[in-house]
């Protein structure tokens, strides 16, 4: 079972897509990792020996910023525009979609459910 970065990658899964499971890798980076190191892309998750695991692992470390590290820097950027007091700080603030999408309709999913009128409503 290959462990990187602190993630179980699947077994039955290719290891181009193994690695997409590691936050902050997509299949561009996970093409990019396993060319660096010379693994064939079509290969299985179980058929890594332990020394291409540990190299994927040395590249990864070396190289990328990925799970907790990522989400932290994530966090750290909303929180810096938050307290700027920029344009993207204050849509971040009030919930509100941040890159320039129509709020009259649609958005559901940053603003939360519809509010609707309590009319017809049972406590």
């Amino acid at each position: 079972m290959a462990h990187i970065a602190g993630i179980e990658l699947p077994k039955n899964k290719r290891i181009i897509i193994g690695l997409t499971y590691i936050y902050g890798i997509g299949k561009s980076s996970s093409h990019e990792i396993l060319s660096k190191v010379g693994i064939d892309e079509n290969k299985k998750v179980s058929e890594l020996s332990v020394k291409e695991e540990k190299s994927i692992r040395e590249v990864i470390q070396d190289e990328y910023i990925v799970e907790g590290e990522l989400r932290t820097q994530i966090a750290m950027d909303i929180k810096r525009l938050m307290e700027i007091g920029c344009y993207r700080g204050l849509r971040h603030k009030k919930g509100m979609p941040v890159r320039g999408q129509r709020t009259h309709t649609n958005a559901r999913t940053r603003r939360g459910r519809r509010k609707g009128s309590m009319i017809g409503k049972k406590k």
